[in-house]
C-alpha cells in the first residue's frame, strides 16, 4: 500500500520527520536517539551509527537509578528541617501530596517523548509549544539550573570535609578545590547507562546515611531528660513562623521531586522508552517514602531545632561519620547534572559529528573540555556569591516551578490532550488536575521567589553571609 504523507502542524512539524514511519495518528522513529546521519557524508555514517548505538542502552532499572541520582541527594536530609517549620501533619502532607503531583506530572513528560521521539531534551519539548522562543528560554534555564547544582554539591562537599577532618586551620578553599576535581571525574563517563553503574553506590549511600541519621537521632532522644516524650515537635506549625519561612520551607520539599528536570535528556538514552513508566513509579513511591519517613523521624527525634541537613543534629562523632557515608551521594549526585548538561550541549553544538557521541580522541578532547569547564563555572558561581544557597533557592523557584509543574500542566493541555477539555468525564477529571497542577506552579513562582528573597535579605541582616572564596573553614560551620 502507498504511505500517505501527512501533516503534523500541531506536533511542531508540517510532515513526519525524515525516518520516521507514520502508523496511522503516531509516528514513529526507525533511527536511535536521533537521525542526524542522514544528511551526512556516507563515509560518517557507519561511525556515528556505532557512536549512537552507545546511548541506545538504557533500561529502566537504570533510567530509575540516574532519576535517584539526580533527585535524592543530601537535601533529603533538609525535610526534617522542612517539618519543623510546617508541622508534622503539614510535612507529611506536602512529603505524599507533592510527590503524587511529580509521578503524574513526570509520566505526562514521558507521554510527550514518546509522542515527539525527536525531543531529546527540555527545551526540545517546550519549543513545540512556545516555538524558537522557548526553546531559548528554556535551554537558558535547563543549563543555569543544573549548572548550578554543580556548584551547590562543591559546596556540600567542601562544608562534608570540613566536618569530616574537624580541622578549621586548612584553608576551605583546599576542599573546595577537592571537590571541584571529583565532581569533573566522575561527570566524565558520557552515556546515562555508564554514570548509572554509579548510581548504585550514590543510593546505598544516601540511604545508609539516613539510617545512622535516625538511628543516632533516636537513641539521643531516648537517652536525654524526659526521653521522647520531652522532644518538642508539634503537629502545626510553631507560633511565630511566618509565611516566608513557612513556604520557603515548603520550597525545600518542592525541590527534592525535581526529576522531571531531566527526564527527557535521561529518556533519549533508553532501548526501551515505554518502560519509563515503571521508572517514574518506583522513584516516585521511593521519594515519597523516603522523604515522608526521614522528615517525620528526625523531626520526632529532635524537634523544632533540628539542624539542616539533619545529620549536623545527630552528635558530633555520628555527624563526621554520617558525612563520611554521604560523601558518594553528594559528589555523584552533583556530577550528573555536569553530564547532562554536557549531553544537551554537546546535541546542539556537535548534531551532525561523531564527535555528539563522544567518539574517537576529538569526541573525548572536546567531552572532557566541556566538563571541565561546565565543572569550573558552577564552582566559581558558587564560591564568588556569598549567599549561593540562598541563591539556589531562589533560582528553584523561578524553574522548578515550571520543570515539575505549570509546563507538564501545558503539556497536556497543547501536546497529549485527545480530545476536547470536556468532551468526556475522563477528560473532565484531567483539564481539572492539570489546571490545579498549573495554579500550583504558578503559585510557587510567585510565593518562593518572594519568600527566597526574604530570606536572602534576612541572611544579610543577620550578618551569616560569608565573604566569596573565603579561606576560613569556621564560615562553613
Amino acid at each position: 500500500m502507498q504511505e500517505v504523507q501527512r501533516s503534523y502542524p500541531e506536533r511542531g512539524y508540517a510532515a513526519a520527520p525524515p525516518n520516521y514511519r507514520v502508523e496511522g495518528d503516531d509516528i514513529f522513529s526507525e533511527g536511535k536517539k536521533s537521525d542526524p546521519e542522514l544528511n551526512m557524508p556516507l563515509d560518517k555514517t557507519a561511525t556515528v551509527q556505532e557512536g549512537s548505538e552507545r546511548f541506545n542502552k538504557l533500561g529502566w532499572k537504570r533510567l530509575t537509578i540516574c532519576l535517584i541520582v539526580e533527585a535524592i541527594a543530601l537535601g533529603s536530609l533538609s525535610i526534617p528541617s522542612a517539618f519543623a517549620k510546617l508541622g508534622m501533619v503539614a510535612g507529611v502532607i506536602m512529603c505524599v501530596g507533592l510527590g503524587l503531583i511529580a509521578i503524574y506530572t513526570s509520566y505526562v513528560v514521558g507521554q510527550v517523548k514518546m509522542r515527539y521521539p525527536h525531543v531529546n531534551h527540555y527545551s526540545d519539548a517546550v519549543q513545540l509549544i512556545w516555538g524558537r522562543f522557548g526553546y531559548e528560554l528554556v535551554g537558558v534555564m535547563f543549563a543555569l539550573f543544573l549548572i548550578l547544582l554543580v556548584g551547590s554539591h562543591a559546596l556540600t562537599g567542601t562544608i562534608a570535609f570540613i566536618n569530616i577532618i574537624d580541622n578549621y586551620q586548612i584553608c576551605a578553599l583546599a576542599w573546595s578545590v577537592v571537590s571541584l576535581v571529583i565532581l569533573l571525574i566522575l561527570a566524565l563517563p558520557p552515556s546515562f547507562a555508564e554514570f548509572a553503574i554509579l548510581g548504585y553506590i550514590d543510593f546505598v549511600s544516601i540511604i545508609i546515611a539516613i539510617i545512622v541519621t535516625i538511628v543516632a537521632t533516636g537513641v539521643q532522644a531516648h537517652n536525654a531528660p524526659g526521653g521522647l516524650s520531652a522532644v518538642p515537635w508539634s503537629a502545626w506549625p510553631p507560633e511565630g513562623t511566618t509565611f516566608y519561612e513557612a513556604f520557603l520551607a515548603t520550597t525545600n520539599i518542592v525541590f527534592a521531586y525535581s526529576f522531571a528536570v531531566c527526564q527527557f535528556s535521561f529518556m533519549s538514552e533508553m532501548h526501551t522508552p515505554t518502560d519509563y513508566v515503571k521508572s517514574i513509579w518506583a522513584l516516585g513511591l521511593i521519594e515519597i517514602f523516603i522523604y515522608t519517613l526521614t522528615g517525620a523521624l528526625i523531626y520526632a527525634f529532635v524537634g523544632v531545632d533540628v539542624k539542616s541537613p539533619a545529620l549536623l543534629s545527630a552528635g558530633d562523632t555520628v555527624s563526621r561519620i554520617a558525612f563520611g557515608i554521604a560523601l558518594p551521594v553528594i559528589f555523584i549526585s552533583g556530577s550528573i547534572n555536569g553530564t547532562v548538561v554536557g549531553r544537551y550541549i554537546m546535541d546542539r553544538a556537535f548534531p551532525n559529528s561523531p564527535i555528539r557521541y563522544v567518539k574517537g580522541a576529538r569526541g573525548w578532547a572536546v567531552w572532557f573540555c566541556l566538563i571541565t569547564i561546565v565543572t569550573i563555572i558552577g564552582w566559581i558561581i558558587a564560591e564568588a556569591i556569598p549567599f549561593f544557597n540562598a541563591l539556589l533557592g531562589l533560582i528553584s523557584a523561578l524553574f522548578i516551578s515550571g520543570f515539575t509543574f505549570y509546563f507538564p500542566a501545558l503539556f497536556w493541555f497543547q501536546l497529549v490532550r485527545e480530545g476536547g477539555c470536556f468532551s468526556s468525564t475522563k477528560n473532565i477529571l484531567l483539564t481539572i488536575l492539570n489546571a490545579l497542577v498549573f495554579i500550583i506552579g504558578i503559585v510557587i513562582l510567585g510565593a518562593g521567589t518572594y519568600a527566597s528573597v526574604e530570606d536572602i535579605i534576612h541572611q544579610y541582616s543577620s550578618g551569616s553571609v560569608r565573604s566569596a572564596f573565603t579561606c576560613s573553614a569556621a564560615s562553613y560551620a
